[in-house]
Protein backbone atom coordinates (compact mmCIF):
# COMPACT_ATOMS: atom_id res chain seq x y z
CA UNK A 1 0.00 0.00 0.00
CA UNK A 2 0.99 3.63 -0.95
CA UNK A 3 2.38 5.62 2.20
CA UNK A 4 2.42 9.05 0.90
CA UNK A 5 4.93 11.57 3.09
CA UNK A 6 4.40 15.67 2.37
CA UNK A 7 7.10 17.58 3.48
CA UNK A 8 8.65 21.24 2.63
CA UNK A 9 5.63 23.25 4.44
CA UNK A 10 7.01 26.11 6.11
CA UNK A 11 5.97 29.72 7.90
CA UNK A 12 6.52 32.61 5.19
CA UNK A 13 6.09 35.81 4.71
CA UNK A 14 3.51 37.17 2.07
CA UNK A 15 5.02 37.01 -1.39
CA UNK A 16 7.36 34.24 -0.35
CA UNK A 17 8.49 30.81 -1.92
CA UNK A 18 8.18 27.10 -0.86
CA UNK A 19 8.65 23.56 -2.56
CA UNK A 20 6.37 20.62 -1.05
CA UNK A 21 8.12 17.12 -1.39
CA UNK A 22 5.37 13.86 -1.53
CA UNK A 23 7.24 10.69 -1.36
CA UNK A 24 5.23 7.88 -2.63
CA UNK A 25 6.92 5.22 -0.17
CA UNK A 26 5.45 1.82 -0.13
CA UNK A 27 3.44 0.01 -3.23
CA UNK A 28 4.67 1.32 -6.90
CA UNK A 29 2.71 -0.57 -8.98
CA UNK A 30 1.40 0.99 -12.08
CA UNK A 31 1.70 4.41 -9.88
CA UNK A 32 3.41 6.15 -12.89
CA UNK A 33 -0.01 5.55 -14.50
CA UNK A 34 -1.97 6.68 -12.12
CA UNK A 35 -2.83 10.89 -11.62
CA UNK A 36 -1.74 12.96 -9.00
CA UNK A 37 -2.23 15.79 -7.12
CA UNK A 38 -1.99 18.11 -4.17
CA UNK A 39 -4.90 19.25 -2.21
CA UNK A 40 -4.99 21.59 0.79
CA UNK A 41 -7.41 22.07 3.91
CA UNK A 42 -7.45 25.41 5.96
CA UNK A 43 -9.19 25.68 9.34
CA UNK A 44 -13.05 25.29 9.05
CA UNK A 45 -13.07 24.81 4.73
CA UNK A 46 -13.51 21.06 3.21
CA UNK A 47 -10.64 20.22 1.54
CA UNK A 48 -9.62 21.35 -2.13
CA UNK A 49 -7.92 20.14 -5.15
CA UNK A 50 -5.18 22.80 -5.61
CA UNK A 51 -2.94 20.84 -8.43
CA UNK A 52 -3.09 17.87 -10.54
CA UNK A 53 -1.03 16.04 -12.98
CA UNK A 54 -1.10 13.40 -15.50
CA UNK A 55 0.95 10.40 -15.97
CA UNK A 56 2.00 12.33 -18.97
CA UNK A 57 2.91 15.39 -17.22
CA UNK A 58 -0.41 17.34 -18.85
CA UNK A 59 -1.36 20.05 -15.85
CA UNK A 60 -4.20 21.95 -13.79
CA UNK A 61 -4.53 24.31 -11.29
CA UNK A 62 -7.39 25.52 -9.34
CA UNK A 63 -8.26 29.36 -10.78
CA UNK A 64 -6.85 30.71 -6.56
CA UNK A 65 -3.16 29.17 -7.45
CA UNK A 66 -2.88 29.69 -11.09
CA UNK A 67 -0.09 31.37 -12.35
CA UNK A 68 1.42 30.62 -8.87
CA UNK A 69 1.87 26.98 -8.02
CA UNK A 70 3.91 24.79 -10.16
CA UNK A 71 2.63 20.88 -9.87
CA UNK A 72 5.70 18.31 -11.42
CA UNK A 73 6.63 14.53 -10.58
CA UNK A 74 9.86 12.71 -10.82
CA UNK A 75 8.15 9.25 -12.03
CA UNK A 76 11.57 7.85 -11.10
CA UNK A 77 11.99 8.93 -7.27
CA UNK A 78 8.11 8.54 -6.92
CA UNK A 79 8.01 12.13 -5.78
CA UNK A 80 5.97 15.24 -6.67
CA UNK A 81 6.62 18.16 -6.10
CA UNK A 82 4.54 21.56 -5.48
CA UNK A 83 6.11 25.13 -6.34
CA UNK A 84 4.95 27.76 -4.67
CA UNK A 85 5.09 31.11 -5.15
CA UNK A 86 4.00 34.96 -4.64
CA UNK A 87 2.41 32.69 -1.18
CA UNK A 88 -0.71 34.93 0.34
CA UNK A 89 -1.90 34.64 3.51
CA UNK A 90 -5.00 32.61 2.36
CA UNK A 91 -2.79 30.13 0.88
CA UNK A 92 -2.03 29.03 4.64
CA UNK A 93 -3.64 25.12 4.92
CA UNK A 94 -2.20 21.83 5.36
CA UNK A 95 -1.41 20.78 2.26
CA UNK A 96 -1.65 17.18 1.31
CA UNK A 97 -0.57 14.68 -1.62
CA UNK A 98 -2.65 12.18 -3.48
CA UNK A 99 -4.79 10.61 -6.26
CA UNK A 100 -7.03 12.15 -8.34
CA UNK A 101 -9.21 9.09 -9.76
CA UNK A 102 -9.64 6.03 -9.20
CA UNK A 103 -8.90 4.41 -5.81
CA UNK A 104 -7.50 7.28 -3.35
CA UNK A 105 -4.03 6.46 -0.83
CA UNK A 106 -5.00 6.58 2.96
CA UNK A 107 -4.89 10.46 3.28
CA UNK A 108 -1.32 11.44 5.04
CA UNK A 109 -0.03 13.65 8.06
CA UNK A 110 0.38 17.10 5.23
CA UNK A 111 2.77 19.42 5.71
CA UNK A 112 1.56 22.85 6.84
CA UNK A 113 2.12 25.87 4.92
CA UNK A 114 1.17 29.09 7.37
CA UNK A 115 1.44 32.38 5.29
CA UNK A 116 1.99 35.23 7.46
CA UNK A 117 3.39 38.64 8.09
Amino acid sequence: QVQPVESGGDLVQPGGSLRLSCVASGGIFRINAMAMGWYRQAPGKERELVAQISSGGSTNYADSVKGRFTISRDNVKKTMYLYMNNLKPEDTAVYYCNLVSGLLWPWGQGTQVTVSS
